[in-house]
């Protein structure tokens, strides 16, 4: 069974950069879809973004396009985020998850079964 840990997060100026990780252990991440989500306080977790394991067709919420970027590391077995362009509404836990399809992203975090246990991404001036 897969087990996702995500890392990267912290404290950043709104117009910041940071990158999360997603390390995969027990698996290939090749293998997988990885989607990473957020969840602010008092709201619904969202999809952010997805890449499917076949092809690496990628997926962007309208409200990411053009700032986050996803991306694989295969000799690193990682997915990453590159979030650029940070704003307060981006403060939320993120998490990295995988569907049950295991090759293909999917909408709905009900779909996805494999969950990391999220990283803390704080923007503040």
């Amino acid at each position: 069974q897969v087990q996702l840990v995500e890392s990267g997060g912290g404290l950043v100026q709104p117009g910041g950069s940071l990158r999360l990780s997603c390390a995969a252990s027990a698996a290939t991440l090749d293998y997988y879809a990885i989607a990473w989500f957020r969840q602010a306080p008092g709201k619904e977790r969202e999809r952010v973004s997805c890449v499917s394991s076949t092809e690496g067709g990628t997926y962007y919420a309208d409200f990411v396009k053009g700032r986050f970027t996803i991306s694989r590391d295969k000799a690193k077995n990682t997915v990453y985020l590159q979030m650029n362009s940070l704003q307060p509404e981006d403060a939320a836990v993120y998490y990295c998850a995988t569907p049950y399809s295991r090759l293909y992203c999917l909408e709905g975090q009900d779909n996805y079964d494999v969950w990391g246990r999220g990283t803390q991404v704080t923007v503040s001036s």
